[in-house]
């Protein structure tokens, strides 16, 4: 180890003779057993400006310091024989690229927005989701044990300067029943003879990409002839990856139906536990009848609730066909908030409920679930809480996360303070320029 460190340590020195030269890969710091390179640091930065964050003098140093500490996880990683298995850095890889391309609005314009084919911008990333993978669970070890008691909440609070507690913009407390219409036995049945048509035709000699491609309606591979990228178990509904696994190469499935829909699908490749397939999607569609019936039925328990016969919280329990029914169907937003901003909803459930008094229920409103299907609901304002600064009666949760999250830094500090006393830590002239922006002293 001693001997690697020395070999770090002169390679670290031997750029100083280069002060009029650009030096792309000069070592800016080693820590532990692992190095920080300028154009690592100037790579991020680069990618801040693309995507419009603010970079202004200290943004270099800020960026130095989080390698650092991602470098001092790696190391005690190391020691301590964790491992991110490939196949999990892979897929995690796949997932961003995946949650990017949606984002963005398709492959080509990602790969234009940075110049380079998805497969380049893969290698690019691929290095920095496995430091961020060891960062994260290093990160869970050292805190996982950090509790706040509501003693410790009260207190922290009671100590917040006033200016520095937050102020909280109107919240909405909303409940919804959700009715998806029934389909038809001869809907589902026809979907199933389509896709076992175009399935033949592939047989016959037909590209699976092409026909993806011109009938697929999954708008978000269908663009790319069928192709989902590397996914791993436990991303996918169960039925498709159970087809996706069991697939040889070049293989076509029969037809399977998932809560998506039906899908044929044809195995591109597998490495190890995570595979990429094409697959084509077709979702049977309620018919004229279908949706009236299911409008009609929501109007009438609505009705139900108006004249008391049940309490909403009662009739999504019973009736609602959204797993929000099982708790009286409460909506909530995308961290599993109750308590609603107007930005974290669907834009269509604020413009119903905006002008609502507390307790109003509206009529049955058409919209589309998270899977692309037609349904109806009914949606309740329970409460409006007017904006206000945060405070226990109104706020506790938010308040605790606060706390908790006050308390896991100061485990995070403490614990990264006791490695610097120890750890082998060597940095550039540009480094140590910016120790007294540091938040640690890595220079002891």
């Amino acid at each position: 180890m001693k001997i690697k460190l020395v070999l770090i340590g002169l390679l670290l020195c031997s750029t100083a003779y280069a002060q009029n030269r650009i030096m792309i890969d000069q070592v800016v710091a080693v820590v532990g057993n692992r190095i920080v390179k300028h154009s690592d640091i100037e790579a991020q930065i680069s990618n801040m400006r693309m995507q419009g964050e603010p970079v202004d003098e200290s943004t270099y140093c800020r960026i130095l310091e989080r390698m650092m500490i991602n470098r001092l996880f790696e190391h005690q990683a190391d020691l301590d024989s964790i491992i991110i298995p490939d196949s999990e850095v892979e897929a995690e890889l796949d997932r961003r690229i995946r949650f990017f391309i949606q984002q963005i609005g398709s492959r080509e314009k990602l790969e234009e927005f940075y110049n380079k084919p998805i497969v380049a911008i893969k290698e690019e990333f691929r290095e920095m989701i496995h430091t961020q993978m060891i960062s994260g669970q290093m990160e869970r070890r050292i805190t996982e044990d950090v509790r706040v008691t509501p003693s410790e909440v009260r207190k922290f609070f009671n100590q917040l300067n006033p200016d520095s507690i937050p102020l909280i913009p109107t919240e909405f407390e909303i409940y919804q029943i959700v009715k998806k219409p029934a389909i038809s036995k001869e809907q589902r049945d026809e979907v199933r003879r389509r896709l076992n048509e175009y399935r033949n035709r592939i047989l016959r000699g037909e590209r699976f990409s092409t026909l993806a491609t011109l009938f697929s309606e999954c708008p978000a591979s269908s663009r790319r002839g069928g192709e989902l990228g590397f996914f791993g178990r436990g991303e996918m509904y169960a039925e498709f990856e159970s087809a996706a696994f069991s697939l040889k190469d070049g293989e076509i499935s029969p037809v399977i139906e998932t809560k998506a829909g039906f899908h044929i699908l044809q195995l591109i490749e597998r490495q190890g536990e995570i595979v990429n397939v094409r697959h084509l999607l077709l979702q049977p569609k309620p018919d004229i009848e279908d949706l009236d019936r299911a409008h009609k039925f929501l109007d009438s328990i609505a009705g139900l609730i108006r004249d008391s016969v049940y309490t909403f919280q009662e009739a999504a329990e019973r009736f609602s066909d959204d797993p929000s029914g099982k708790v009286g169907g409460l909506y909530t937003g995308p961290y599993g908030n109750s308590r609603v901003m107007a930005e974290e909803m669907d834009p269509s459930i604020f413009f119903i409920i905006d002008k609502f008094e507390e307790g109003q229920i509206s009529n049955a409103a058409p919209f589309l679930t998270e899977d692309n299907e037609q349904a109806f609901r009914l949606l309740m304002l329970n409460r409006r809480i007017a904006p206000h600064r945060a405070n226990l009666e109104q706020d506790y949760d938010k308040i605790h996360n606060m706390a908790l999250s006050q308390a896991r830094q100061a485990r995070m500090s403490e614990w990264l303070n006791q490695k610097l006393r120890t750890l082998y830590v060597r940095l550039n002239d540009r480094a140590r320029a910016c120790s007294d922006t540091f938040e640690y002293n890595w220079a002891q």
